[in-house]
């Protein structure tokens, strides 16, 4: 099999060469046939993440199909097309996995952070937290969903049964969620970058209302907003923009400083939350509405040589939608 393996912090990913590897007890092999290139994956390559398992294969929105299945693996079979989301395994017996909320494992392993992940042609996952894709769309429409749609169904889930709803940030998970917000009958209203109009058309031609720069303030009293963007600085602007009793959840794994604010922005139970990870159960539920929803996932594919450019083009926000590595 062959890789493109982060062997120090901060440099490059590698091209690398490796002997197949065989599934262990409870795992399957699976034949990479697209991997989506996630904000996170930037987060680990330059070192915004603590502890990361180093040397790594990033990537953790893997679609691909069952090679080969260890011992004790039941319910898959050979050439089945599968996704391998950023949860790779939980221990089962912390506080946190007993009141099924496995997403806060004590000692969790996640997939392309602290086990090899999807930038690679062959990938070994526990079959357990693997999802059965059946042949719904193709490979590299589906990668995306499997952490840009499951964090964003996730968020959205937290955010509340509000009507209105704000997406601050309009990357991979945002162009999702907000389909699926459409989906569900609610008002989406998309803050982007400044001066971004490009995005802002795009978002207004996913079913946004309202789009318009991340420091201006919606024409509409927001019930809650999702902030997709890492930047701290969003998260007062997020509460000015609710209604008393309103949300504001923070979608991503990593952010940058949240400034000093006054305390009349959080008041009238305004609530701020984040999002941490996922369960087996968000996939589940996740992929069983999928075909009901008619999504259009936006893609700008590479082949897996490229991993460092469209990790460089992703930090420069060149594309709409989301980056999909092809083997």
């Amino acid at each position: 099999m062959y890789a493109m393996v982060l062997h120090q912090l901060h440099t490059p990913l590698e091209w690398t060469y490796f002997e197949d590897r065989e599934p262990g007890v409870g795992q399957i092999r699976v034949i990479v046939k697209a991997c989506g290139v996630c904000r996170t994956d930037l987060h680990v390559v330059d070192g915004e993440l603590p502890h990361p398992t180093v040397p790594i294969i990033p990537g953790h929105e893997i679609v691909g199909r069952v090679d080969k299945i260890g011992p004790g693996v039941t319910g898959f079979k050979l050439g089945e097309r599968v996704g391998i989301p950023w949860l790779g395994h939980t221990c089962g017996v912390c506080p946190f996995c007993i009141a099924q909320r496995e997403n806060l494992c004590d000692h969790p392993i996640f997939t392309g952070y602290t086990r090899d992940g999807g930038y690679a042609t062959a990938v070994v996952a526990d079959a357990e937290f693997c999802f059965p894709l059946g042949e719904m769309g193709s490979d590299v429409e589906m990668a995306p969903l499997l952490c840009a749609g499951l964090i964003g169904w996730r968020s959205l889930a937290i955010a509340g049964a509000g009507n209105t709803i704000g997406l601050y940030g309009f990357g991979a998970s945002a162009h999702i969620v907000a389909q699926i917000a459409v989906w569900q009958g609610r008002t989406v209203y998309a803050a982007t970058r400044s001066g971004d109009s490009k995005t802002q058309q795009f978002a207004q031609s996913l079913g946004a209302t309202w789009a318009g720069d991340s420091d201006s303030v919606p024409d509409q009293v927001l019930d809650a907003a999702i902030i997709f963007a890492p930047v701290g600085a969003l998260v007062p602007l997020a509460l000015q923009a609710v209604k008393k009793g309103g949300r504001v959840v923070c979608a991503g794994i990593h952010m940058s400083d949240i400034p000093q604010f006054p305390y009349s922005l959080l008041w009238e139970e305004r609530q701020l939350q984040s999002v941490a990870n996922l369960t087996r159960q968000d996939g589940q539920d996740f992929f069983r509405a999928v075909p009901k929803m008619n999504l259009v996932v936006n893609t700008t594919t590479y082949a897996l040589k490229d991993a460092n450019q469209a990790l460089d083009d992703l930090r420069a926000g060149r594309f709409e939608g989301a980056a999909v590595l092809v083997p």
